[in-house]
């Protein structure tokens, strides 16, 4: 990631939010047979220290593609992100941004036994379903929901290192940025109130 020291995010419990708030990953990894890029969901498992670790799952055969459990791994979580516009800055500013809330995370995945990734896929849909009016579950039918998780490896991300970005105008002066949250939240054009959010949680 670009090395902007203006707007890292080095809090771990910030970081663990993004995750929790934003479970659709990328995986990237770096085989012998090259650069290999897959999308899932995850889970944060909670902890109580500032140690981060995640489940999910990857469908067969990606496990073999990116080699899971032989070498480290970067773990994409991309936050609420959008254009901003210089129109929404004074008279002499054109020069347009993109805010983001960004994190990359790093480890080696513990590939998971059969009945341990059985349970993190019920714990994902358990989490998923959790605010449905009638939650589905695996628990429903297990016989079948066994043969489904066949096809799957469940995986366990212990995050030994990542870098982590909040870039949201925190360098515009606060009547600007007053300006940009406003066009997010109301505007016609770019309207985008998940990081209208983000940008008043950091504005404190």
């Amino acid at each position: 990631m670009r090395h902007t020291p203006a707007f890292v995010l080095s809090d771990v419990d910030e970081v663990k939010r993004l995750v929790r708030e934003n479970p659709w990953a990328t995986i990237v990894s770096t085989p012998a047979s090259g650069l290999v890029a897959s999308h899932y969901p995850v889970v944060l498992e909670e902890t109580p220290d500032d140690s981060i670790s995640i489940v999910s799952h990857v469908g067969r055969p990606d496990e073999r593609l990116h080699e899971l459990g032989d070498h480290e791994v970067l773990l994409i979580v991309q936050g609420p992100h959008g254009y901003i516009s210089p129109g929404w800055y004074p008279s002499g500013q054109i020069i347009p941004t993109w805010n983001h809330v960004t994190a990359h995370l790093y480890g080696t995945p513990e590939v998971l036994s059969d009945e341990e990734n059985f349970l993190v896929l019920g714990r994902l849909v358990d989490h998923f379903e959790r605010v449905m009016p009638d939650p589905g579950s695996l628990d429903l039918d297990v016989e079948g929901s066994r043969r489904v998780a066949q096809g799957t490896v469940g995986i366990r991300l212990h995050v030994t290192r990542f870098d982590a970005r909040l870039k949201l105008s925190q360098d515009k002066a606060p009547e600007v940025a007053d300006r940009i949250i406003d066009e997010l939240e109301h505007g016609d054009h770019y309207a985008n109130p998940a990081l209208a959010r983000e940008m008043r949680r950091v504005r404190g």
